[in-house]
């Protein structure tokens, strides 16, 4: 059973599935291949929030704050002020030709997930680094996105942002539509 198949047991996703991703197009805009399970999980779920907490990011999106592209140049600016600005970089970015790429955000909060794309690593490989958004703390988390957010729901995440008291009750988890919770898309 892969890590997505155990997302889809704890959070169903929605009945009707969501509008297909041109995923090479997608890919091309950012300049940069995609992670399987990622490319899976967007298929599965599209745009939206995991229990009212983490919005899963997709390219294309018609809510902007949701949209993959849009996020990822937005996030670059954004950190590059702050790194200009004498913030410090978090310790994977080091290694020249390393970068981070957004793939969700945390409600409310300025924080943000990331992947961290090493120089010659292939995207199935990425791992996730998780940003309090409005301070300087970066986590690392040695996982791909869907076996974080699978364990950050379930409360098993080692982090200081995401444990078990976080969980949902006995009503469970669920997955929410951007479109059902934000109404007429932006564009």
């Amino acid at each position: 059973m892969t890590a997505l198949d155990h997302l889809i047991r704890l959070c169903p996703p929605p009945v009707d599935p969501p509008p297909a991703v041109d995923w090479p197009e997608a890919e091309e805009a950012l300049g940069t291949a995609l992670p399987a399970d990622y490319k899976r999980l967007v298929e599965t779920y599209g745009d939206g929030v995991f229990d009212g907490t983490i919005w899963l990011l997709v390219p294309d999106s018609a809510y902007d704050d949701c949209d993959l592209h849009a996020q990822a140049v937005e996030r670059a600016e954004i950190l590059a002020e702050l790194w200009d600005a004498g913030e410090e970089r978090p310790a994977g970015l080091s290694e020249p030709g390393a970068r981070i790429l957004p793939w969700a955000f945390e409600e409310g909060t300025g924080a943000f997930l990331y992947w961290l794309a090493r120089p010659g690593q292939r995207p199935d490989a990425w791992t996730v680094l998780y940003n309090e958004g409005r301070g300087p703390l970066w986590e690392h988390h040695g996982t791909g996105c869907v076996a974080f957010l699978r364990a950050a729901l379930t409360g098993t995440a080692e982090s200081a942002y995401f444990g078990a008291d976080d969980v949902p009750g006995p009503t469970g988890h669920r997955f929410d539509t951007a479109d059902r919770l934000l109404g007429e898309p932006e564009r």
